[in-house]
């Protein structure tokens, strides 16, 4: 995001919005199995079909098809599990944190932007020389030193800035407000870090958890219920039969005969 400005009492600073979450967590490393301890943190969303197949395997474990993944490292290993949201809640007002980024690339430059040299004179005589280099090297060894500052490609390296203090939080948007320029262009990917104890939002995972207990309740309530009013429909439908002798047979079926021989013949 463009920088913008915030009043603090009576005086004005610049600072730099940063969309700063919520991260997922994809993946826990720690120092029995890896050696290390870290977190794998994902940001963004993109499509399934744009993700290789190991790596949707991998993030289906969190629940995520992210943009990007970044790997961070801890001191200790954390209790923290894949699928567990970090976002501005892990920060503070007044926290100093160190930001991570790659700087806009500015093509191939010469020494008077790359490096800030002065430049020649602008004097009569001193044509075309006014941001030369100047001399690159002794006569001597005949050869220009490893180092030398000289035209070159500048920018599109990683950069990282420290001591910047945070000045704003806003949770509802996770959106940080740190004071003074970040690395990088507009929608780049920035990584911040700081000191002090991680919060991780588990909610969201333990809501499901019960939402799911409670539909299984009711699925079990409902299949139960279905289950008596079948029993009890056939009980109510259960129809009872008597054996009926064969003489008594035999004289409703010769009364019913003599019935519709009247009937037709009345008609």
């Amino acid at each position: 995001m463009q920088m913008t400005q915030i009043w603090e009492n009576d005086r004005v600073l610049a600072v730099t919005p940063v969309l700063a979450g919520p991260c997922v967590v994809t993946q826990v490393k720690t120092k029995a199995i890896d050696k290390y301890s870290a977190l794998q943190l994902s940001f963004g969303g993109r499509k399934e079909k744009n993700i290789k197949k190991p790596q949707l395997g991998h993030f289906k474990k969190a629940g995520v098809a992210p943009m990007h993944v970044r790997e961070f490292r801890t001191e200790n290993d954390l209790e923290v599990k894949a699928g567990d949201k970090i976002s501005t809640a892990t920060f503070a007002v007044g926290d100093v944190v160190a930001v991570t980024g790659t700087s806009k690339g500015r093509g191939f430059q010469g020494v008077v932007k790359r490096h800030g040299f002065q430049g020649g004179r602008k004097s009569h005589g001193n044509k075309d020389q006014l941001r030369m280099p100047g001399s690159v090297g002794p006569k001597g060894p005949a050869h220009i030193f490893k180092g030398m500052r000289m035209g070159g490609r500048m920018g599109n390296e990683r950069v990282t800035v420290t001591n910047l203090t945070i000045v704003a939080i806003d949770e509802e948007k996770n959106i940080l407000y740190i004071k003074g320029a970040l690395p990088g262009a507009n929608d780049g990917l920035l990584l911040i870090k700081g000191q002090g104890d991680l919060v991780v939002d588990s909610s969201a995972k333990v809501e499901n958890t019960d939402t799911e207990e409670a539909l299984g309740d009711l699925n079990n309530e409902e299949n139960s219920q279905d289950k008596s009013v079948n029993t009890e429909a056939a009980q109510e439908s259960e129809i009872k039969v008597e054996e009926v002798p064969a003489e008594a047979a035999a004289e409703a079926e010769a009364a019913v005969n003599n019935e519709n021989k009247e009937e037709a013949q009345a008609a």
